[in-house]
């Protein structure tokens, strides 16, 4: 990093998410003398004119306006208020100002729909909270929506999954920019783990629907309906009326993904149910969900989910004696 500080603004806003901003500030904001000279500067912004109220009641006093996201070299969108809620006109017109000049803008949670109204996400890879994860497909519909993963790096431009993946992510920046001791250090002084990739799997409740209106939104509602069955390639050309080139290309350009990855995908989603909601065994999820053997099933859940089975069971399923019985599935 240069000798300047480097300066991070992080931006306030009237009911603002005061979970979201408390990571971020935890990891930029708080004065860690032992990091040097160079660690950074801290600044608040406000997104609009007063009073600015956070969750909880706080009352947020900003350390200046908009003007303060010339000088920045970081800045980061700490949630916002809803997906269907507008961003400010001025402030869509300084995060594009930034931008331009090489700012680096990061989003926590439904911070990326700040960015998608700003149209900085056309053409990239973004991520957010699972739950807001259809609004931002249809907002941002030149965006490839990565709907597994806690968080993306675009380079200029990060986003983030749920509240608490905006730790992940403020974390890899400080890797980035300072290395990973420091990055260690800052985990170990908030009590975290020091390093959850990107990549790593939300644990969403369901996988991202098919886009409502597309003409393949039939064959893949009939997929998510039965996973298990045998869709070979070749099935669901023929049941969408298409050639399996064009299949592919639909496929790709309706969900980012290949009809291969996108059917590995429901039939995680349709096995994690099963763990979650049923007693069945691991062999009879794997069977039911379209994996074979149960060694096949092992190894793409944890290759998907960063869990075995079991492991994912003892956290999300039902205790014993509970719930559904052994055959039954819940729909």
């Amino acid at each position: 990093m240069p000798n300047a500080k480097p300066l991070v603004v992080i931006l306030a806003y009237d009911r603002l998410c005061t979970f979201e901003f408390g990571c971020a500030f935890e990891v930029f904001g708080l004065p860690r003398p032992e990091m040097g000279n160079d660690w950074y500067r801290c600044l608040t912004a406000a997104a609009e004119p007063g009073p600015l109220r956070g969750t909880g009641g706080v009352q947020v006093m900003a350390d200046g306006d908009l003007d303060l996201l010339h000088h920045a070299h970081t800045i980061v969108i700490p949630g916002w208020r809803g997906p269907r809620e507008p961003a400010p006109a001025a402030l869509l017109d300084a995060l594009r100002e930034a931008h331009g000049r090489g700012a680096r803008l990061m989003a926590i949670c439904a911070g990326a729909f700040v960015l998608a109204q700003a149209g900085l996400l056309d053409g990239r890879r973004a991520t957010t909270h699972w739950h807001h994860l259809t609004s931002l497909a249809d907002q941002a519909s030149k965006t490839v929506i990565e709907p597994d993963v806690l968080y993306v790096d675009e380079g200029d431009i990060l986003t983030s999954a749920g509240s608490a993946a905006g730790l992940d992510l403020c974390l890899h920046v400080v890797r980035k920019d300072f290395g990973r001791n420091a990055a260690n250090s800052v985990a170990r002084r908030l009590v975290v783990p020091p390093h959850r990739d990107g990549g790593q799997a939300q644990f969403i409740e369901r996988a991202l629907p098919p886009p409502s209106g597309h003409r393949l939104s039939g064959l893949l509602t009939a997929i998510q309906a039965k996973p298990g069955e045998n869709w070979s390639v070749e099935r669901m050309a023929a049941e969408a009326h298409l050639s399996s080139r064009s299949l592919h290309r639909h496929l790709l350009g309706a969900t980012g993904l290949t009809p291969g990855a996108w059917l590995q995908q429901q039939r995680v989603a349709y096995a994690r149910m099963l763990i979650e909601e049923t007693h069945l065994s691991i062999e009879a999820v794997a069977e039911r969900a379209g994996f074979g053997t149960a060694a096949n099933f092992r190894q793409q859940f944890r290759a998907a989910t960063g869990l075995s089975p079991r492991a994912y069971r003892n956290t999300f399923g039902l205790r014993p004696g509970t719930g559904a019985g052994h055959g039954a599935v819940k729909r």
